[in-house]
């Protein structure tokens, strides 16, 4: 089946941007928030917390938002709080804008639609040697939870994901701007602005490597 450019955007966004797993399309702003959302499920794993902040940082630079205040965010607020925070950037960014504590709220809502969408896209990743329900002994039961969980759900979810593409153009227009950063090909990213080169063994082994 032809994979479509909608398509080919959820399924990065999704994904978990690991050396093993590079962004294949440019990145924008929408990788920034899936780049800070893997930021905040990596708390507690140093070696993936600098990972995923390098990542993040070089993406704020080469998107031109070095000088923005979301990018003095990303880099001193603990991970597993980014999603939780985030919203606050409003604050910063609009100054004392009469509606501030709405775009808040609004900033929020979208974020917490957007973790939701990004737990369901991930939910496989929890799976290290098989999948739930597969030692059951009834193979008629076994068979439809296997259905449910990698026929309908991921059949459906192709098609809900796409609300990220929405999601991510609201968010950055409320914690950005109406004038959205121009997208970015991973390997300028790489040359340019630092960001951690998939195929560097290095970068592979300390992604890999067990905290001590």
């Amino acid at each position: 089946m032809q994979t479509t450019p909608d398509h080919a955007r959820v399924i990065q966004l999704t994904s978990s941007y690991a050396p093993f797993d590079s962004p294949r399309e440019p990145l924008d702003a929408g990788d920034l928030w899936s780049l800070l959302w893997r930021l905040d499920q990596a708390a507690g794993s140093a070696n993936r917390e600098r990972y995923y902040r390098r990542c993040a940082l070089a993406l704020c630079r080469g998107l031109r938002l070095d000088n923005h205040a979301l990018y003095r965010f990303i880099d001193q607020t603990p991970s597993g709080d980014l999603y939780r925070l985030l919203p606050t950037l409003v604050y910063r960014s609009r100054g004392k804008s009469l509606d501030a504590h709405d775009q808040k709220a609004a900033v929020e809502q979208l974020l917490k639609l957007r973790a939701d969408i990004m737990r369901m896209g991930a939910y496989q990743e929890s799976w290290v040697r098989t999948w739930p329900g597969s030692g059951m002994q009834d193979v008629e039961l076994r068979e439809r939870v296997f259905a449910v969980l990698f026929t309908a759900l991921q059949g459906q979810y192709a098609s809900f994901a796409r609300l990220l593409l929405v999601i991510d153009i609201v968010i950055a227009n409320l914690l950005v701007g109406l004038q959205l950063p121009e997208e970015i090909a991973l390997m300028r990213l790489v040359t340019a602005f630092s960001y951690p080169d998939p195929a560097d063994a290095q970068v592979r082994e300390l992604f890999f490597a067990e905290d001590g």
